[in-house]
């Protein structure tokens, strides 16, 4: 099935540090090259990966407004992960409390919830993806302590 919407802007990235994240672990002492990330994004990455996106996700239009109304887009943070030589990312969701808070009038049921956090996450992969197959031309520079142990 594919979302048939226009492409929304990319998100701003900002600097904000992703071990502040629950589900991200990321040790570094840089700036996560959230600017030239962000760069690659306006310059085609990001409508590359969406377009990519649309076609397969199960997101339904009905859905996609949702996301839009809530400004979800531009909660997407992307940053470089030296220690694993990747592209992190951390995608915006609706919290699991989303029936108490009344987050969205359109928002009735569980399966839509599911529906958006997935396909969020969904398009954050193949945003990373894009991003370090035909974006990133840099090698990473971490470098392993001498001590860590030898399991050869």
């Amino acid at each position: 099935m594919a979302l048939d919407v226009s492409t929304p802007d990319p998100p701003e990235l900002s600097a904000v540090d992703p071990s502040e994240y629950d589900d991200a672990e990321v040790i570094a002492d840089d700036d996560y090259r959230r600017d030239e990330l962000g760069e690659f994004l306006e310059s085609g990455a990001w409508a590359e990966s969406f377009e990519q996106w649309a076609e397969t996700t199960e997101v339904s239009e009905s859905e996609w407004r949702i996301v839009e109304d809530l400004g979800l887009v531009g909660r997407f943070d992307f940053f470089w992960d030296d220690f694993a030589d990747r592209v992190g990312y951390h995608a915006p969701g609706i919290p699991e409390d989303w029936k108490e808070r009344e987050i969205h009038p359109d928002l009735g049921s569980w399966s839509a919830v599911s529906s958006i956090n997935a396909g969020l996450t969904e398009l954050g992969q193949i945003v990373c993806d894009v991003l370090k197959d035909d974006y990133v031309d840099w090698e990473a520079e971490f470098e392993a302590p001498d001590d860590l142990p030898d399991f050869d």
